[in-house]
């Protein structure tokens, strides 16, 4: 594994979008003491919102799973930003927690939430070890279909 989280990145071939403002009146970070928490992030692209609509219905597992990756990137965007693109700076990513739109009858979120949990691996190794959530929703805003919050402890 590469030395740098900016190495470990450019390996995997992400380039961090500019992080997106906030949709209401919250902030989409808060520093406070060692803690960084970020807003849950949708899964919003290139091509502005991406993945809009239900899980077992509109999108099979591997997609949502996508979803929830195209999440984490803009978490770590946010995280980037939190931290003046200094992303050394984060010594753990603390929790992850994941609202996953989907039908009824569909029960695999934590598979859906692998795809942001496998991120924060790949890019901060064994400092992206993390407690997490992945839990069922009715909707979601914008009718996304994933939507996911993090924690992460800084130096």
């Amino acid at each position: 594994m590469s030395t740098t989280t900016a190495d470990r990145l450019s390996e995997l071939e992400i380039v961090l979008p500019k992080p997106t403002p906030a949709a209401g009146t919250y902030s989409p970070f808060i520093i406070s003491g060692n803690l960084v928490f970020i807003s849950g992030q949708v899964p919003v692209g290139a091509k502005g919102l991406e993945f809009q609509g239900k899980v077992g219905d509109a999108f099979n597992v591997d997609e949502a799973k996508a979803a929830a990756r195209l999440c984490g990137i803009n978490i770590l965007a946010q995280l980037s930003a939190a931290l003046d693109g200094n992303l050394e700076r984060v010594t753990r990513c603390v929790k992850l927690g994941g609202f996953v739109n989907s039908v009824p009858e569909f029960g695999d979120h934590p598979a859906v939430m692998n795809g942001a949990s496998d991120l924060m691996v790949e890019v901060f190794g064994d400092k992206g070890k993390h407690a997490r959530f992945a839990v069922g929703a009715p909707s979601l805003p914008f009718d996304v279909a994933v939507e996911v919050e993090a924690t992460f402890e800084i130096a």
